[in-house]
C-alpha cells in the first residue's frame, strides 16, 4: 500500500446529503500530550472519550487522516447490530454455548443509546428489526443454521416465508428469511460527526492529518505533514491501516466494499418497496447484497469486495444498479445519486485483534464488518486497558480468541482473491 491511510475516489453519500461541516484542522496548542489516538472513527472517538473521562487532567490528541463523516465510519450501511453474523468464528466458544460478547455488546448498545440521547446527536437513531433473507437453497440452509444458533443463544427471531418477505420489502426475489431485533438503524455519517463534535474539552481533534510514520518506544513520535507529535501513550484505531504503519501485518487484510444510495423516492416508487417504514435486509451469503430502505425514503444497495485497493466507482455503480434491478424490476429508475467505496479490515478467523502491541502502544483492529458497535465497544475498552482500569467487560474481551496468522504477500493476495472469487461464485443469486 502506497500510503498508510485511505484515499477514496468518491464522496461518501451519507455525508453528502448532510449539511456541510468544516473540518477541524488546527494543530493543538503547545503543551504536553498524554495520549494520541490515530483515527476518528467509532473506535478512535470512543477511545479518546474514555481516556478523557478517566483522566480529565490529561490531554488527548486525535489524528484523523481525512474528514470525519468521509472516513470509513461514515461509509457503512448504518446498521448497529449487537448479534453479529460472525459470532461463532470470533469467540472460539464450544458448540451451543452463549458467546461472551452478548453481555459485552448489550452493555455497549445501552451505553451507545444513552450517549446519543444525552449528547443530543441527531442521527436517525431507530431501534427496529433487521431482516435476513435467502434467494437460493444454499442461502436457506445458511439461514437455518443461523436460526438454530439464535435458538440456542435464546435470541428472539421470527421466520418469514416468501409472502411475508414480499409484504415487508416489496419483492419476491427471496425465498425465505427471518426477522430479529438487537439492531438500530442510523445515518452513520451523522452519528460519527455527532460523536466527533461533542468530544470532551480535553480532547483535541485534528482532521486531514494522516500519520505517515510512527517511531520510538515511549514516548512515541508520530510524523504528519503538519509536524511531529509525541506522547507516551498511543492507540491505533485505524483498523486495517495499522499494518501500513508496521503493525499486525500478518493478521489483517484491507477490503473495500461498495454502496449506492438513491435520491429520495416519490410516493409511487416507495409503494413498490413494501410496507412503510425503515427496514434493512442482510444476506445469507458472505458476499451477498445488503439492502436498506431509509427513514427519509431512499434505497441503499451495498455489495461486492475488492482487495486492498478501491475498484472503479463507475464499474461498481453499474454492478449495484444491476443488483437493484434484479430485485425491483418495476422501479422507474435503478440509478443512484451517490455511489462510494469504504474500507474495512478482515481477519482469517473473524476475530478482532485487541491488546497492547508494545508498552504504551495499543490497538483494536479487524472489525470483520458489523463494526459500529464492535468498534465503539473495543475503543472504549482499549482506553481502559491503556489506563489499567479493569472492568468485567475488559476482562472478557481480553479472554477472547485473537486473529490467526496470514501468509505474507504475494501468497496473501492470491489466497484473498481466490476466497473472494469462490465466495462470489458460491453466493450466486444472493449477490
Amino acid at each position: 500500500m502506497a500510503v498508510p491511510y485511505p484515499r477514496y475516489r468518491s464522496a461518501c453519500g451519507w455525508n453528502a446529503i448532510l449539511p456541510p461541516r468544516a473540518p477541524r484542522t488546527a494543530p493543538p496548542p503547545p503543551g504536553r500530550i498524554d495520549s494520541i489516538v490515530i483515527g476518528a472513527g467509532y473506535a478512535g472517538l470512543a477511545a479518546a472519550r474514555r481516556l478523557a473521562e478517566l483522566r480529565p487532567d490529561e490531554q488527548v490528541l486525535i489524528l484523523e487522516s481525512g474528514q470525519v463523516g468521509e472516513n470509513a465510519s461514515g461509509r457503512n450501511a448504518g446498521l448497529i447490530v449487537s448479534v453479529p453474523h460472525n459470532f461463532p468464528a470470533s469467540v472460539g466458544a464450544s458448540a451451543g454455548s452463549r458467546p461472551p460478547q452478548f453481555e459485552i455488546f448489550a452493555e455497549g448498545m445501552e451505553r451507545f443509546a444513552g450517549q446519543v440521547r444525552e449528547l443530543g446527536i441527531e442521527c436517525g437513531w431507530n431501534p427496529a428489526d433487521k431482516l435476513y433473507a435467502a434467494a437460493t437453497t444454499d442461502g436457506e440452509a445458511a439461514l437455518a443454521r443461523n436460526m438454530a444458533n439464535y435458538a440456542r443463544w435464546k435470541v428472539g427471531f421470527k421466520p418469514l416465508g416468501r409472502e411475508a418477505l414480499r409484504a415487508r420489502i416489496g419483492t419476491d426475489y427471496y425465498r425465505s428469511g427471518f426477522a430479529s431485533g438487537q439492531n438500530v438503524y442510523v445515518q452513520p455519517a451523522a452519528l460519527v460527526r455527532g460523536l466527533a463534535d461533542t468530544l470532551p474539552a480535553n480532547v483535541w481533534l485534528m482532521e486531514e492529518s494522516p500519520v505517515l510514520a510512527l517511531t520510538g518506544d515511549g514516548p512515541y513520535v508520530l510524523r504528519t505533514e503538519q509536524g511531529e507529535f509525541r506522547a507516551p501513550r498511543v492507540i491505533l484505531a485505524n483498523n486495517g491501516f495499522a499494518k501500513s504503519l508496521g503493525f499486525l501485518r500478518s493478521r489483517l487484510v484491507t477490503i473495500f466494499t461498495y454502496a449506492g444510495l438513491t435520491p429520495v423516492l416519490p410516493a409511487e416508487e416507495l409503494a413498490k418497496l413494501g410496507a412503510p417504514g425503515e427496514w434493512g435486509v442482510l444476506p445469507a451469503a458472505r458476499l451477498g447484497t445488503t439492502l436498506r430502505r431509509t427513514g427519509d425514503g431512499r434505497m441503499l444497495v451495498r455489495s461486492a469486495y475488492s482487495y486492498e485497493h478501491e475498484a472503479s466507482i463507475e464499474a461498481m455503480a453499474t454492478m449495484l444498479s444491476s443488483l437493484y434491478r434484479a430485485r425491483y424490476p418495476a422501479m422507474a429508475s435503478h440509478g443512484f445519486e451517490h455511489v462510494w467505496g469504504g474500507a474495512t479490515a478482515l481477519t482469517r478467523n473473524g476475530a478482532a485483534y485487541f491488546g497492547e502491541l508494545r508498552p504504551g502502544l495499543f490497538s483494536a483492529a479487524g472489525c470483520n464488518g458489523s463494526g459500529i458497535l464492535k468498534n465503539s465497544v473495543n475503543g472504549r475498552l482499549l482506553a481502559e486497558l491503556a489506563l489499567d482500569h479493569r472492568s468485567p467487560a475488559l476482562e472478557k474481551t481480553l479472554a477472547l480468541t485473537g486473529p490467526n496468522w496470514m501468509p505474507p504477500e504475494p501468497f496473501r493476495r492470491l489466497a484473498a482473491m481466490t476466497a473472494i472469487r469462490y465466495q462470489a461464485r458460491r453466493a450466486g443469486a444472493e449477490r
